[in-house]
């Protein structure tokens, strides 16, 4: 039988020691999945452009990004724990699946105020003004409990405007029921619906700033499964700290209008102006749940709460961490 001769300890040696200079391999990626209302809406693109931009990976992890058609086909899967975060949703929304046991909680706050929503009409619409809406007419929400559901019941209530509410899901959807007649009044968030309205096709009804009680509001939030918070800490905070870089990569840097222009394939002058006019930068803040008080009494006045949560259910609910030092 031959036998194999050993390599003399030196060579052995010898080639260990580039090995061990080597560095050590990067540490898998954690996975998150995250559910996003509107993910083509440009207040909810941090996820989706950060991940694109490498921001996300800096922090080691890698998201799955989902679309959804509103708040509430945007929690469900983050309260069955097929989602780990759910982003773009309504903060009346949230309340009430939490006062009733969903297993959710408040990350970010993600919208504050209401200018990036509009509603409209067709262009040959009699309409011309909310004064012109009768019972008779329909106007738009993507789904309940969403922000849109939230404004549609500020203008009932606040405004006067007497259409009857409907769900129809996206801007895209929403736009094909008004250009074919099913809706009266369509709702969407720019970019979307710019085109059409630059085209003539569309006429901006009315503003969701116009609701004078949510103003100032945090309107939507991001939000994640209470045990992914629990189990998966470490890199829910690894999130919560790319999704702020992310956001102020978005406004300052202009590869992120020009990534953003070419997945929507539009003009970037035009998202550039929509940005500009629908979405100010402070209105992206992460860091605080503003006018607290009064979302709670929108809340219970437009019946999403029986009553409003206590100090220590809103203490469980919103669990926003501190900005990284």
């Amino acid at each position: 039988m031959k036998l194999i001769k050993s390599a003399p300890f030196a060579a052995i040696a010898a080639l260990a020691v580039p090995l061990a200079a080597a560095p050590v391999a990067a540490q898998a990626q954690d996975q998150l999945k995250a559910a996003i209302g509107q993910i083509n809406n440009w207040e909810n693109q941090a996820p989706t452009l950060g991940q694109d931009a490498g921001i996300f990976k800096k922090h080691n992890l890698v998201l799955e990004n989902v679309g959804t058609a509103g708040a509430g086909e945007t929690m469900q899967p983050v309260i069955a724990g097929s989602a780990d975060l759910g982003a773009g949703v309504g903060v009346a929304g949230v309340m009430r699946a939490f006062a009733r046991g969903a297993p959710l909680r408040i990350l970010l706050p993600a919208f504050t105020g209401t200018q990036d929503l509009y509603w409209y009409v067709k262009a040959d619409s009699p309409l011309k003004s909310i004064k012109d809406v009768t019972a008779s007419h329909t106007i738009a929400y993507s789904t309940s409990g969403s922000s849109t559901n939230n404004l549609v019941l500020a203008f009932v209530r606040e405004l006067g405007v007497k259409a009857k509410p409907t769900a129809t899901g996206g801007p895209a959807s929403t736009l094909t029921q008004v250009m074919s007649g099913q809706i009266d009044i369509g709702w969407a968030a720019p970019p979307f619906g710019l085109k059409e309205m630059n085209e003539g096709k569309i006429r901006l009804l009315i503003r969701g700033s116009e609701a004078p009680s949510l103003r100032g509001q945090t309107v939507r939030t991001i939000i994640v499964n209470a045990n992914a918070l629990k189990t998966k800490r470490d890199a829910i905070m690894r999130f919560a700290q790319g999704y702020r870089e992310a956001v102020d990569w978005m406004y300052s840097d202009p590869k992120a209008i020009k990534m953003y222009a070419e997945k929507m394939k539009l003009d970037e002058k035009l998202i550039a102006d929509s940005i500009k006019r629908f979405h100010p930068k402070s209105a992206m803040q992460t860091d605080e749940m503003k006018d607290i008080a009064g979302i709670q009494a929108d809340a219970v006045k437009l019946k999403f709460l029986d009553a409003p949560l206590s100090k220590e259910q809103l203490a469980e609910l919103i669990q926003i961490p501190p900005r990284a030092k």
